[in-house]
């Protein structure tokens, strides 16, 4: 008597999930392969200077909301005017200082201006040749030896 027996059927899943692993394996290989690659420099070679200057200006920003009234940066965009003022408590010690104005979209409309304070301690800039748009004002000024340090974003309009 002969039986007959049946081939046996092959399977094609142990080989899929072996060419899986195969392939999640290559696949890591790649990505480690590109994270020894890739220069990633977090700390520069002036990284100690660039920590006391960061330090120095958190302590003007400080000393300078701590003043007995803000520092007010006020845009009138009706009459095309920045208006600057030193809180009154100010008033009759030297100041001396900078405006920074800043178009981030372009760096090419930059420009700073001297601090020139009226005696009601105002000052008022112009804005009638500026670009319209978002622009960053940055006042540094000192009095009596102390720093200080205001920033304000205003956006001048069409």
């Amino acid at each position: 008597m002969m039986t007959m027996t049946s081939p046996t059927k092959r399977t094609f899943w142990p080989y899929a999930i072996i060419a899986a692993f195969v392939l999640f394996a290559g696949f890591i290989g790649y990505l480690v392969q590109q994270a020894m690659r890739t220069s990633v420099d977090l700390v520069s070679p002036d990284y100690y200077q660039q920590e006391l200057a960061y330090q120095q200006r958190m302590e003007t920003v400080a000393r300078t909301a701590a003043l007995p009234a803000p520092v007010e940066i006020a845009f009138d965009a009706a009459a095309e005017r920045l208006t600057l003022r030193l809180p009154a408590a100010m008033a009759g010690q030297a100041v001396k200082g900078q405006l920074h104005l800043f178009r981030p979209s372009d760096q090419h409309l930059d420009f700073s201006l001297p601090l020139q304070l009226s005696a009601q301690l105002e000052q008022q800039i112009s804005t009638a040749r500026m670009q319209p748009g978002y622009w960053r004002v940055r006042l540094d000024f000192t009095a009596n030896g102390q720093t200080y340090f205001v920033e304000r974003n205003i956006t001048l309009g069409n």
